[in-house]
C-alpha cells in the first residue's frame, strides 16, 4: 500500500498500537467483503481477525489484511457466477454479490468467552488546565470470542457452521490531562 499507487493515509494496527499508514483502513473493505461472503454462504478460504477489536463490526466479524502477510480469500461455491459490486460514498461502504444463486438465511452468533478491560493511559498536555482532560482515543475492551452461524436450509432444517475463535487484545483509552 503506497501513496504512488493511490492509497491514502488511515488508521493501522501494529501489534497493540494504532498508527497511521498509507493503506490504513483497507480492513473495512476486507471486513465488509467477509460479512457479505458469510451471508452468501460461500466458502471462506482465508480470514484473520485483527489484533485489537475494531469499532465498525461486532467482535468475530472482522477480517484484517496485511500486504504480503495476511489476506482475505473466499471461493464461489455456488452453482452460478457472481458479480462483486462495491461503492463508497459519504464515508459509507457498500458491497454486494449479484448472481442467480439465492443464499439461505444466515444468522451470526457469538459467545464472548473472556473480556480484557481496556487500560487507561494518561499523557500530560501542558496546554490543558490542571483539571482538564481530553480523550485522544476511545479504547475498546479486548476479548476472546467464539463465532458460528446458523444456516436455515430450504427444507426448514438448520445447520451450524463454526466460524472460529477470535482473540483481541484491548485497545487502550488514551487521555491527555493538564499538569
Amino acid at each position: 500500500y503506497t501513496k504512488p499507487r493511490g492509497y491514502q493515509e488511515g488508521p493501522t494496527y501494529v501489534g497493540s498500537k494504532l498508527i497511521t499508514t498509507y493503506g490504513g483502513g483497507v480492513c473495512k473493505i476486507a471486513s465488509t467483503l467477509y460479512n457479505v461472503t458469510v451471508l452468501s454462504n460461500l466458502k471462506i478460504v482465508e480470514r484473520h481477525a485483527h489484533s485489537m477489536p475494531v469499532p465498525y463490526v461486532p467482535y468475530g466479524q472482522d477480517a484484517t489484511v496485511a500486504y504480503g502477510a495476511k489476506d482475505f480469500k473466499f471461493k464461489n461455491t455456488s452453482d452460478s457466477q457472481i458479480l462483486i459490486w462495491a461503492m463508497g460514498g459519504d464515508n459509507i461502504l457498500y458491497i454486494a454479490f449479484y448472481g442467480s444463486y439465492t443464499p439461505p438465511k444466515i444468522e451470526w452468533n457469538h459467545n464472548t468467552i473472556k473480556i480484557f478491560k481496556a487500560p487507561v493511559i494518561y499523557k500530560i498536555n501542558s496546554q490543558l488546565s490542571p483539571t482538564e482532560e481530553k480523550v485522544i482515543l476511545e479504547g475498546m475492551d479486548g476479548a476472546v470470542v467464539k463465532s458460528w452461524i446458523v444456516i436455515e436450509n430450504e427444507d426448514g432444517t438448520n445447520e451450524i457452521k463454526q466460524m472460529g475463535t477470535s482473540y483481541y487484545s484491548p485497545m487502550p483509552h488514551i487521555i491527555e490531562k493538564g499538569k
